[in-house]
């Protein structure tokens, strides 16, 4: 979708729902010369976060496609996914008594997704849930898939043969200062979903007695290092 399309889209739907641009000014907090400029298709000096408010003010979900002159853009994300996910399983594995499956696909009851890493401690019949970002984009709907694949999780270890007491979550995060003032924009909501931090990765991981969740950010995912981390790079108090 690009600009012009838009703001089409933003003039149709208010005149639908029989609102000035005066009136969507005032729900989205923005002024009438700004709904001008976005319904004109003209959105080049205007922040994300601005445009997505007005959207948002006409219950309308705005998604943009990146092109990139160089192509490819698929396998350059999934390289670095894929960086991602080898460093974090290296580090699982290093780990006592953990064992790691990657890209654990389901299907229950109509329900369907995919888990990063799901991961198993034999000894204290504690299951985890990874899921891998390289990119943070839409909070709301991120937090929604680890909720069902937490709910889920237990079905899905069965079918392994594995009987979890308890089922932790750990979003793991490619650590760039884009994901990082993304995490403190939204501290508030990470904060109280998943209030562990990298920090506390460890100390779980050796000794998971209980259920946590949390956030880490995580390095070497720019598909070019070869090293694994063995150690988390912590995530500072400020960070959430």
């Amino acid at each position: 979708m690009d600009d012009l399309q838009l703001g089409a889209v933003i003039r149709a739907v208010r005149k639908k729902r029989g609102l000035r641009q005066e009136d969507l000014a005032r729900l989205s907090g923005v002024s009438h010369a700004t709904i001008s400029l976005v319904e004109r298709g003209h959105c080049e000096k205007l922040s994300l976060r601005t445009v997505r408010r007005i959207a948002a003010a006409l219950d309308v979900r705005a998604e943009w496609l990146a092109r990139w002159r160089g192509g490819e853009l698929d396998r350059l994300l999934s390289r670095r996914h894929s960086a991602l996910a080898e460093s974090f399983a290296a580090f699982l594995l290093s780990q006592p008594d953990w064992t790691v499956e990657a890209e654990v696909s389901f299907s229950i009851y109509g329900e369907r997704g995919v888990i990063d890493q799901l991961a198993w401690h034999e000894a204290t019949a504690c299951l985890l849930v990874v899921e891998l970002k390289t990119a943070l984009v839409d909070f709301n709907e991120m937090l929604g898939t680890l909720d069902r694949k937490r709910r889920l999780a237990r079905t899905i270890a069965a079918e392994r043969g594995w009987r979890p007491a308890l089922v932790s979550v750990w979003l793991i995060v490619a650590d760039t200062h884009t994901n990082r003032r993304r995490v403190r924009d939204h501290r508030v909501i990470l904060g109280s979903r998943l209030p562990c931090d990298g920090r506390q990765l460890r100390s779980f991981l050796l000794q998971p007695a209980s259920a946590r969740s949390g956030l880490a950010f995580w390095p070497n995912a720019n598909g070019r290092s070869t090293r694994p981390s063995v150690e988390p790079p912590g995530v500072r108090t400020d960070s959430r």
